[in-house]
């Protein structure tokens, strides 16, 4: 299976997120998460580790509103330049608003804190120096993971980093800048039909935002019940689509004492809309955060449980390009991911 990872990804390293509550944490979606997975993979006898292309900016500006995408690339460098205590500790500082925009009234601002509220969901998608060049070669790790799947590969795995599926349109949040599943799975679309199946532990509400009234890219996320968990405000079962997209989206959303066997209901209740839909691609958003130790879940998917998964999943028997989303237990994740893509080989 060919490997879709860059080492540019450790120039996105923030030094901390502002957690619930209002508390500064160390940031859990840090360089460790790749490497550990990196690592894993180099021990199989099955994983082609390659460098991704760069696509350019075309097949990004096709998700993402370029506005946004300006703000992204330029964040930083204004940050600097109105900051100047932020250049003498670059290590340590972070671009983060403390005004948000409430979207349904807002006006977009000049000023860049203005800017940064109004793009930003949360204070867990902090922007430092590296970001935005990790968030493009991330995104290219998607493409050159779609592009493989489309010239011939049965599949491909994107170690995307940092990760994509809470990205929207022209938002960041979530650890997430650039939406790699969506970049990818559009960029298939092309081709034929998508159907882009999420199975991180939180909605993915970015992913949703983006193909909401689509009906070529079919969307399904099961993901912890946003009644209880981030993002809190999407990601409900009667979230259906929109416009030529009404019912190519579809929410499952899961209690918090989900186990294998009830996990394994509800993605069999997912597949079967795959199966209808009958895409000429999958793109599989895959956040090993369902896993029943990860910090930030609560679901109770075991390894072997992520494997059986797997193993549903690549029944489809379609071309699938499977990216990385979250999974913030370090210690298992790259046990985890291996047990996933071992289904796809």
């Amino acid at each position: 299976m060919k490997i879709f990872y860059s080492s540019v990804h450790l120039k996105h390293a923030p030094a901390f997120e502002v957690f619930d509550g209002g508390v500064r944490v160390p940031n859990f979606e840090a360089p460790e998460r790749a490497i550990r997975i990196l690592n894993a993979l180099q021990k199989t006898d099955w994983a082609e580790i390659v460098e991704p292309a760069d696509f350019g900016l075309e097949p990004i500006l096709a998700v993402h509103d370029k506005d946004y995408v300006d703000f992204l690339a330029s964040a930083w460098t204004e940050w600097l330049a109105v900051t100047p205590e932020a250049s003498a500790a670059s290590d340590k500082s972070a671009l983060l608003p403390a005004t948000f925009a409430l979207r349904q009234q807002a006006h977009r601002p000049s000023s860049l804190l203005g800017r940064a509220g109004y793009y930003m969901m949360d204070l867990s998608a902090p922007i430092v120096e590296g970001t935005y060049q990790a968030a493009l070669t991330s995104a290219n790790c998607a493409l050159g993971a779609a592009k493989a799947v489309r010239e011939g590969e049965r599949s491909a795995f994107a170690l995307c980093r940092p990760p994509g599926h809470h990205a929207g349109k022209a938002n960041c949040g979530g650890y997430c800048y650039l939406n790699n599943a969506a970049i990818a799975a559009n960029w298939l679309s092309a081709k034929g039909k998508v159907a882009l199946l999420d199975i991180d532990y939180h909605a993915g509400n970015g992913t949703q935002d983006i193909f909401y009234d689509r009906a070529d890219v079919f969307t399904i996320s099961i993901h912890a019940d946003p009644a209880f968990e981030y993002p809190y405000f999407a990601g409900y079962a009667d979230e259906a689509g929109r416009g030529a997209g009404l019912g190519c989206h579809r929410n499952f959303p899961l209690s918090a004492v989900t186990d294998n066997a009830a996990y394994l209901s509800t993605l069999e209740e997912a597949l079967e809309l795959i199966r209808n839909f009958d895409p000429e691609y999958l793109v599989v958003s895959a956040g090993m955060d369902i896993y029943t130790d990860d910090p930030l879940g609560k679901i109770k998917a075991t390894t072997e449980g992520i494997g059986e998964i797997g193993r549903r999943i690549a029944v489809l028997g379609l071309p699938s390009v499977v990216v990385m989303e979250g999974g913030y237990n370090n210690e298992a994740l790259g046990e985890n991911v291996i047990a996933l893509l071992q289904a796809f080989i």
